[in-house]
Parts: structure tokens; sequence; C-alpha cells
């Protein structure tokens, strides 16, 4: 069985509680701080002049080849921990998108939000 599609999440959105606990998520941000000895690294993302951080577990993709600074994307499942930030991403996918115009990315996801949401509404509409 196939799990279920992974809807986009800005990092700003991945926050303990907002998230169900093993869901499929997508979300990005740039490579801030890596411990191949832990298999753990760090997303950083900014988003209304504040600094938001997203855990991943690396342990599925390793060996990869970690550039700081360089832009990611992430497919994982959330797991619920006893860390600070209270919310890690198992991931599943972490793939280096360094050089993708963020404004650009964030706009597509807002726009295929907008679009699931319409067809959603047009199912409800018809369906009564």
């Amino acid at each position: 069985m196939l799990p279920a599609t992974a809807v986009y999440h800005f990092p700003w959105e991945i926050q303990p509680g907002a998230i169900p606990e093993g869901a499929s998520v997508r979300t990005f941000g740039r490579l801030t701080c890596y411990r191949p000895e832990e298999s753990k690294a760090i997303l950083s993302s900014h988003h209304s002049s504040m600094k938001y951080q997203v855990s991943v577990r690396t342990s599925y993709v390793e060996p990869f080849n970690p550039i700081c600074g360089a832009l990611y994307i992430v497919l994982g499942e959330v797991e619920n921990t006893e860390e600070r930030s209270g919310v890690m991403l198992q991931a599943r996918v972490m793939n280096c998108v360094d050089g993708v115009d963020l404004a650009l990315l964030q706009k597509a996801i807002n726009d295929q939000r907008s679009f699931l949401q319409e067809r959603e509404d047009d199912k409800g509409s018809t369906s009564g």
C-alpha cells in the first residue's frame, strides 16, 4: 500500500500539533546543520522577518553529500519528539535544489493549494 500523498507545508507551518504524526509532508529550507553521527539535519527558512527551523532525520537517505547553505526539498513523515522543536521529519527523499527561485516556489505552492481547494469545493457542491 502506498502512503498518502504528501502535502506541501511551509517550514513555518510545521509546528507541534499542527500536523498529525505519521502524515506525509513536503517542505523546503536551507541546510544549516548536519550531524552524521546522529543522522540529523536542520533546515532553516525566513518568513516575515522570523527564522524557522525544521529538524530532519536523515537515516533513510544516507549516505548523501550534504552542502551546508544549499536549498533542499524534503519528502517525509512527521514524528513528534521530546526535543525543543517538538516535530521532526523522517526524510524519505532529500534533494538539493539550490538555485530554485524561492518566491516562485512559494507562489506555486499557494497556487496549487488554491486549485486543490477549488476542486474540493466543486466536489462538495455537486455531491449534494
